[in-house]
């Protein structure tokens, strides 16, 4: 779908897209639109009673006042327009173009406006949701009906201001790239993207300028990393460690600490012997998403040249029961020196993130560390799929990524971590084992795991796998890959650390 900017303009062809505020108001551009058709819409909204322009809501008309078809999306009260609500009426308006096979639109925004922002960021705003909407996996599809397929291929967002719209709108695009590629990373199936495949994936950045280093299971073992190594022991597949480094700073901050980006990466995961049921193991493909969002960050990144000094780590595994894979009860030593005693071979994750954090921290030195992962099914339990988890050893730092999260509409809700919680993971042979034995605080004792493997660096991590995939459509995001958490770290290291 191609997007551009104008001033405003005639509408000579094509859906005309016109915003309501709160109780039917119409905007400026809609007011004008009704007062040249003699009031047309103004009937139109009378006839449709259950439209009252509140978020997200959508009329379609067709054959009034001058125009093949109109589309009127709701925004509710004026003082409440933000940007992630001009990003979801983008979504929701492509969503129903798409559906009703309108081919091109031009949504007319004069009178919408964010608070404190120029017209231009308001357009920006509402064709980044397009975007973000309209992107479709579709690699794999050989059939598919002509009705079925995505008719939308033109949308022109006019607007008084449309040189900073389209300024606003390239920063914003990065963005959606980074957001796209994490989304085509998730969705791949796990006889494409392997560990392999996913790290000359991830090579591909050096085209954008993010410097890509992959370590192969000899140099892992070099340098000690048995906790990761043996989750991968059972697979055919090589288990790697891709570094991306992003160094954006420049000028007096060349040198700056990094801020660090950790990612799980286990392209499938069976569960290995202590292997899970067959019933949904499909959506095991996607226990990759942590490394796919880091990823999917330094497209972004890159694509904006943004102005920070940025580290990312993913540990790629593929955890599969075999002849030499690991059981429950064996020993591994992670990087750390630390001994873990693994219980169960389906706690894997926090294995691969034992090695890739202390990897991180011991050689990048970062001022702060923040990891992904599909860790548990615990934290949908508890937060179902609106909130990831959220755990931090540094109140500053949690409070940032939580700011970065309600902006974008990518929520997170903090769980604890305490010493009560820490003795849980004790064990009578080793250093540690990788669960309790018990179904209590799952998740925690997850975040509670990780912690030994920081260091004291200021460190959050994220538990993402009630947000990674979704089985219905949303405003911005069509039901399967999310991106859950790309956008979320670009607005944390916009906000705190470029200056």
């Amino acid at each position: 779908m191609q997007i551009s900017f104008a001033p405003p303009a005639s509408v000579e062809a094509g859906a005309l897209v016109l915003g309501v505020f709160a109780d039917g108001v119409l905007s400026t551009a809609a007011a004008a639109v009704d007062k040249r058709s003699k009031g047309a819409l103004s009937r139109a909204l009378k006839a449709a009673p259950k439209f009252k322009g509140s978020r997200d809501e959508t009329l379609a008309l067709y054959g009034v006042a001058g125009a093949d078809q109109i589309v009127l999306f709701g925004l509710g009260k004026p003082e409440e327009v933000d940007a992630v609500r001009l990003q979801r009426a983008g979504g929701t308006v492509a969503a129903l173009l798409n559906q009703a096979g309108i081919g091109t639109a031009t949504a007319q925004l004069e009178g919408i406006a964010i608070a404190g922002q120029g017209a231009g960021a308001a357009a920006a705003e509402f064709a980044f949701g397009a975007r973000l909407r309209a992107w479709r996996f579709e690699r794999y599809r050989t059939k598919e009906k002509p009705e079925a397929k995505p008719a939308l291929k033109g949308l022109a967002v006019q607007t008084g201001d449309a040189a900073a719209a389209k300024k606003a709108f390239a920063r914003a695009d990065a963005v959606a790239q980074g957001v796209f590629l994490t989304r085509e990373l998730v969705s791949e199936p796990a006889n494409i993207l392997h560990p392999e495949s996913f790290a000359a994936k991830a090579k591909e950045l050096a085209d954008v300028g993010v410097e890509v280093e992959i370590l192969g299971e000899k140099q892992m073992r070099k340098l000690g990393m048995g906790a990761l190594l043996g989750v991968g022991q059972g697979s055919a597949r090589e288990s790697q460690l891709v570094v991306l480094q992003w160094k954006g700073a420049g000028g007096k901050r060349k040198d700056e600490a990094p801020i660090a980006f950790v990612g799980k990466g286990v392209t499938f995961d069976t569960g290995g012997i202590s292997l899970k049921p067959g019933q949904g193991m499909w959506d095991m493909k996607w226990d990759m998403g942590g490394a796919g969002v880091v990823t999917g960050l330094f497209k972004a990144l890159a694509l904006r040249k943004a102005k920070v000094n940025a580290v990312g780590v993913l540990g790629l595994v593929e955890n599969m029961p075999a002849g030499d894979a690991q059981r429950p009860g064996d020993i591994v030593t992670s990087m750390s020196g630390q001994t873990i005693e693994v219980w169960n071979t389906d706690a894997e994750g926090r294995l691969v993130l034992a090695d890739a954090l202390w990897y991180t921290q011991d050689r990048f030195k970062p001022k702060a560390m923040v990891n992904l992962a599909t860790l548990t099914g615990a934290v949908i339990i508890a937060l179902g799929t609106d909130h990831a988890g959220l755990f931090a050893n540094d109140d500053a730092l949690a409070e940032k990524l939580a700011a970065a999260g309600k902006a974008v509409e990518e929520k997170l809700w903090r769980l604890p971590l305490a010493d009560a919680y820490d003795k849980q993971i004790d064990s009578d042979i080793a250093d540690m084992k990788n669960i309790t034995g018990s179904r209590d605080a799952g998740s925690i004792i997850g975040g509670q795991f990780l912690q030994r493997f920081v260091n004291k660096v200021p460190w959050a991590h994220l538990d993402i796998a009630g947000t990674t995939w979704s089985s219905k459509d949303t405003p911005t995001v069509p039901k399967g890959a999310t991106a859950f958490g790309v956008r979320l770290l670009d607005r944390f290291v916009t906000d705190n650390y470029e200056g």
